[in-house]
């Protein structure tokens, strides 16, 4: 998805022109694109900041990772809303500093677009309790203080790719989902840091695979399901272990040697 980034001078002017650039993206494909197609299209953010370095810093966090794109700025908050109304995006990282309006009122105004609205995080200076108060109130899902590394963004990124996987598989929750639903974002998992070779989206069959039953199941049983191998999938199993996320129990038949059995931890 094309992202435009300009001097601060052109900011204005930002909007408009990747507007443009989406319709004729749109063009392109045709009218047969379909819902199948879009799967695996990547969550798309719209950076706000008044300071057009900062807002350049926090973007190129953002497309480092696999799943992530920016699909915009805005320096401002009448810019913000408008951006947010025509490209869309899935999340805005917004600061509370903007020369024109507050960023609290900016995310009272996003929150009370017509859905899709976007999700919001805050990312601010501001660390007195009324403003971290009132932008949870608001309906942020997160607050980061400034001034932050990638990995810091990287976590809590990584944690809302995990709490929308977890909402797309499950037209019903309940409460243990519920509970884990509103806590990923603040407890900032282990699981978003994986260990080098370990896939997030081969992490999330593992688990969603798990999740789905109420029984202990074998490795191999796991594997059959989950449609993964039997090494990756002992792989993926030891690493929640670890983690706690899932009960591994030893069940010992007849010839001695114990079978390891996995359920998903309630």
């Amino acid at each position: 998805m094309p992202k435009m980034i300009a001097p601060k001078a052109l900011w204005p002017n930002i909007t408009v022109v990747v507007k443009v650039l989406i319709h004729e993206e749109i063009a392109k494909v045709g009218a047969s694109m379909t819902e199948e197609s879009l799967q695996g299209t990547k969550i798309r953010i719209l950076v706000v900041d008044d300071d057009f370095r900062v807002a350049q810093l926090h973007g190129a966090y953002v497309d480092r990772l696999e799943d992530f794109e920016t699909c915009g700025f805005a320096n401002t908050g009448a810019l913000a809303v408008s951006a947010a109304k025509d490209l869309s995006p899935d999340l805005v990282l917004l600061d509370l500093y903007l020369p024109d309006t507050d960023g609290l009122t900016v995310l009272r105004q996003l929150r009370a677009m017509d859905p899709p609205r976007p999700d919001v995080i805050v990312i601010s200076a501001a660390r007195d309790s009324a403003s971290v108060r009132e932008a949870m109130k608001c309906g942020a899902i997160h607050y980061i203080t400034k001034p932050f590394d990638s990995r810091g963004l990287s976590e809590r990124l990584q944690a809302y790719r995990l709490m929308r996987a977890e909402f797309d598989a499950s037209s019903d929750l309940d409460q243990a989902q519920i509970d884990r639903l509103w806590s990923v974002l603040r407890t900032a998992p282990d699981e978003v840091n994986l260990p080098k070779g370990h896939s997030p989206h081969t992490l999330e069959v593992v688990m969603s695979t798990l999740r789905a039953v109420d029984e202990r199941l074998t490795a191999d049983e796991i594997a059959r399901r989950s449609g993964l191998s039997r090494s990756t999938t002992q792989r993926y199993l030891a690493y929640l272990a670890r983690l706690g996320k899932v009960n591994l129990t030893l069940k010992y038949g007849a010839s001695g040697r114990p079978e390891h059995l996995y359920e998903w931890a309630k």
